[in-house]
């Protein structure tokens, strides 16, 4: 004790000496920082160190203490989970918000696109598998039924050898045959070409208006999704069809019209001789296409196979897994708080390109501290364990002394310049309306 007081003595002369010196005009006024900073901050630690050195030499073991700072107790740096333009920034540096509040919007009209696309495809999957489950209506059971009577009567009247209206039918359909092979060679008529140009003529007219509605939009940013865009398309595809029909008038048939048209013509003498000589085996044919109708008939009173519904359900499952992706895309444009607390720093601007991933918010919950020290070397950290209790005083307020219990131990060192140290979090014991993030403190761990 009596080699801390003279140490003491000792420093404080020294200050003294530094002070007349200012005072006398010794030194001038712009040094005086420079020198007294120093001395002060080296007294300040001599001082700290002085006790323990003293008690170690009288055989009592030195108390630990250590720089650290105030931190909250909860925090955290926020970032974007998709790219875009930050749409609407809804909050500034030092604004409090609350749990779930909106921060930050990006612009989503491609995700609010993909989600009704994917509601779409879900809907249609849905509506596909209502119907396997529902079976066949009694329309759709109609018209198979129509097609068994329609196909036993066609078998009827081959075994009865009903044959002059079926050979009235071929030969009409031969007739016809050889007059369009007629109107293909021939090309075609004025009052066709006439007709021709003028649908040209029409779909013309209709693409300039299309065309002069499209170009007041044209430099929007929304150009692809405007009505306009489609009925420019629309009109440029109508006038290509009718200046194409036109063309095809006036260039004459090709050779493979003229022989398709051929080739109807003997597929209708054909049919007409096949019909005036029917076989035995025409019998057979229409007895198989009978089987096929009643075959049909049955499937749709039997209702849906357990195959075409499994399938349908995975459809609509595949499709819904859709939909729920394109909602959290949608949902990945928005920024909300996770906690109610205060912005600490805001790194973003409206109309700003945000890359995710990247830090754009720190937040943080002003209303609990903690107290962190990184100072703790691997000889201080040995005997201070989880619920040690421990005192705590602040740099900017020397009237608040508060006591707080070790809450944990980061088991990880750190190299700091050569010594090895460890980050200890205390918890206080009570909270402190005066603290700030960042305010220096020391904290008190006793004797080792």
């Amino acid at each position: 004790m009596k080699r801390l007081m003279i140490f003491l003595l000792i420093v404080v002369a020294l200050a003294g000496a530094g002070y007349g010196a200012y005072a006398m005009g010794y030194l001038p006024a712009e040094l005086t920082p420079l020198i007294a900073a120093p001395v002060a901050q080296d007294a300040k630690a001599d001082a700290q160190r002085a006790p323990q050195d003293v008690e170690a030499q009288a055989g009592v073991q030195p108390r630990i203490l250590a720089d650290a700072k105030v931190v909250p107790l909860l925090r955290s740096d926020l970032s974007m989970a998709a790219s875009g333009i930050a749409q609407d920034v809804a909050i500034q540096e030092g604004d409090r918000v609350e749990a779930d509040q909106l921060l930050i919007k990006l612009d989503d009209a491609q995700q609010r696109v993909a989600v009704a696309q994917a509601q779409a495809n879900l809907a249609r999957a849905q509506a596909n598998l209502d119907k396997i489950i529902a079976g066949a209506r009694s329309e759709e059971i109609a018209v198979v039924e129509a097609a068994l009577t329609a196909a036993q009567a066609n078998y009827d009247k081959l075994v009865n050898a009903a044959a002059p209206g079926n050979v009235k039918l071929a030969e009409a359909a031969l007739s016809k045959a050889q007059a369009e092979y007629n109107r293909v060679v021939q090309g075609p008529s004025e009052e066709m070409l006439i007709g021709a140009r003028a649908n040209l003529a029409s779909a013309e007219a209709q693409l300039n208006q299309a065309r002069s509605a499209y170009n007041r939009i044209k430099d929007n940013s929304d150009v692809g999704m405007r009505p306009e865009s489609l009925a420019m398309q629309q009109a440029t595809i109508a006038y290509e069809a009718a200046q194409a029909q036109l063309d095809d008038m006036l260039n004459g048939p090709t050779a493979a019209e003229i022989a398709s048209a051929a080739a109807s013509v003997r597929q209708a003498q054909v049919q007409l001789e096949t019909t005036q000589d029917s076989m035995p085996s025409d019998i057979i044919v229409m007895a198989a296409q009978v089987n096929q109708a009643q075959a049909q008939l049955d499937e749709a009173k039997a209702g849906a196979r357990s195959e075409d519904i499994a399938a349908a359900e995975a459809d609509v499952a595949a499709a819904t897994a859709s939909v729920q992706q394109a909602l959290v895309g949608l949902r990945n444009t928005e920024l909300r708080a996770p906690f109610a607390g205060v912005v600490a720093t805001l790194n973003v601007t409206e109309g700003e390109q945000v890359s995710p991933g990247g830090p754009v918010i720190q937040l943080a919950d002003d209303t609990a501290w903690e107290i962190e020290t990184s100072d703790l070397t691997e000889l201080d950290i040995v005997g201070i364990t989880q619920g040690k209790q421990v005192s705590l005083t602040f740099d900017a307020l020397p009237d608040l002394e508060l006591s707080g219990v070790v809450d944990r131990i980061r088991p990880i060192g750190q190299d700091n310049r050569g010594d090895t140290v460890y980050t200890v979090v205390i918890s206080p014991n009570k909270q402190d309306a005066r603290l700030l993030w960042n305010m220096t403190a020391v904290v008190d761990f006793g004797a080792k």
